[in-house]
């Protein structure tokens, strides 16, 4: 694809810019580019999807520079599978927002959303570790301003919090980028895959260092234990689309973990050997633990959904941490569910709050217009969620339990009975909401009005997603165990990009 490479970071970046420069005050404009550009991206991203299937690895060289000097685009099957995730989502999430006129709660929020999908779209397809620092940084950034949009005190306690804590994991990040760097004097991940393998016993407990500090940066994106804890009030304390948009987001330290860890780090490395697999296994069971401890004991929905994100981390990271080609397609396949039903979960709490005036568990309030479609949605998204079949969800975690086989005895119990948890904590959620209500004995009050349809039909549209899911698991699956396989075979990857100068 060229030079079509660099436009899913283009795009949204100049589309921003735009918005902010000829927009600013003109919602409906802002509305018309931003639906444009979020549909051109997705677009785009098939386009990319089906080059890097076809024809393999491709690069694009900043400024004609060649890797290792210069900075480098890398298209391959992972990192155009995130860039179309993320597009996917972004479209029902962006539809949401302005049906339910969020957008319009506060300033700039189409330009920031398009500057998140700039660092989301520049994070996944980067070739340099350093870039990919870069791009988190504009993910703060932009995240932070999608967070604390609409106002009010307790977002900004929450959005400052989420600051900090990724502040302390940006600051951790250099360190071991320039532990990494006076190693091996370059940064370029296939160059790194290249030198790594190759270093003497004495530079190896320096890269170990380097590593850890990286894993460390990577959970904490990802929000394993002990590193979740800024996540269930930064996400129920974001707007509804804006926590939706998130799900994606903890995807991000996943994605970094399977690139760097299989690339660079592998488990056969001499210089690393299986120390990473070893210290994610455990936080990942203990996040799933906490996660599903979290869902049952939520006393409102939006944190409800927040602890799920957090549980469905730690399957994912269970998922990871084997680091074999099977178990990484049971990781991507998840990945996926993970990313959609979260997303609908989130939107569905927003929903709610709409409707209600409040999403705390605790009270009983009564009916809401239009509470038989919505409680329709949640039961569907309960479904995904808790991983029960039909839905994609338990798919996903068949694949996770035959992957780690090997480890049954430690892995499947916690899975099986986490997923226990959630379910009862998600239909004691759904009684209280949409059963429990119609008990209330003030049958005057005033029943607020009916939620518009562009929210529905962005919920609605995830669900459709996650059944399409479920339908054609079998060729997803294919496509995900070639994407694995090129993981773990990084020959492509490296000559692609790492050591050849641009024509």
């Amino acid at each position: 694809m060229g030079n079509w490479i660099i436009v899913p970071v283009l795009l949204p970046a100049v589309l921003a810019a735009l918005i902010v420069l000829a927009a600013r005050t003109d919602l409906v404009l802002q509305r018309v580019f931003s639906l444009a550009e979020t549909e051109a991206l997705l677009v785009l991203a098939l386009a990319l999807f089906r080059a890097a299937a076809l024809d393999g690895p491709e690069t694009y060289h900043l400024g004609n520079w060649p890797a290792p000097f210069g900075i480098v685009l890398v298209l391959d099957r992972l990192s155009v599978l995130m860039v179309l995730l993320m597009a996917v989502l972004a479209v029902p999430v962006l539809v949401y927002a302005v049906g339910s006129g969020w957008d319009g709660r506060g300033r700039h929020f189409h330009a920031l959303f398009q500057f998140q999908l700039m660092g989301l779209s520049g994070a996944f397809l980067t070739g340099d570790a350093f870039n990919l620092f870069v791009f988190f940084e504009v993910l703060l950034i932009a995240s932070y301003g999608l967070m604390i949009h609409g106002g009010g005190r307790a977002r900004l306690q929450a959005g400052v919090q989420y600051v900090a804590v990724n502040l302390v994991g940006s600051t951790l990040f250099l360190f071991a980028l320039a532990t990494i760097y006076a190693v091996t004097g370059t940064l370029n991940m296939a160059d790194l895959a290249v030198k790594v393998a190759a270093l003497p016993p004495g530079d190896a407990a320096l890269v170990r260092v380097a590593g850890v500090l990286l894993l460390l940066v990577f959970t904490l994106k990802g929000a394993l234990v002990p590193l979740q804890f800024w996540l269930p009030e930064t996400y129920a304390r974001a707007p509804g689309p804006v926590a939706a948009l998130f799900a994606v987001m903890t995807k991000v330290g996943a994605y970094a973990t399977l690139r760097l860890y299989t690339l660079v780090f592998p488990p056969d490395t001499p210089a690393t050997g299986l120390l990473f697999a070893d210290l994610l296994l455990p936080a990942a069971l203990l996040t799933l633990a906490v996660g599903a401890v979290g869902v049952l004991g939520a006393r409102g929905l939006a944190r409800l959904a927040a602890f799920a994100a957090i549980a469905s981390m730690g399957t994912l990271f269970v998922a990871i941490a084997p680091f074999t080609p099977q178990a990484t397609t049971a990781a991507l396949y998840y990945m996926i569910h993970s990313t959609l039903a979260g997303a609908a979960l989130f939107l569905i709490a927003d929903l709610v709050l709409a409707g209600r005036g409040s999403d705390d568990l605790r009270q009983t309030l009564p009916p809401i217009r239009g509470e038989g479609l919505i409680a329709s949605l949640f039961l569907a998204t309960a479904i995904a969620v808790a991983g029960m079949p039909p839905l994609s969800g338990f798919v996903g975690k068949l694949l996770v339990l035959e992957a780690t086989r090997a480890q049954m005895a430690l892995v499947w119990p916690v899975i099986l009975g986490t997923s226990l948890l959630t379910i009862v904590g998600l239909a004691m959620a759904g009684s209280a909401l949409f059963w429990r209500s119609h008990s209330v004995a003030n049958r005057d009050t005033a029943p607020r009005a009916a939620p518009p349809v562009l929210p529905l039909v962005a919920v609605g549209l995830l669900l459709a997603l996650l059944a399409l899911l479920t339908v054609f698991a079998g060729p997803v699956t294919d496509q995900l165990r070639l994407t694995a396989d090129a993981l773990y075979d990084p020959s492509g990857y490296i000559a692609s990009n790492a050591l050849a100068a641009p024509e």
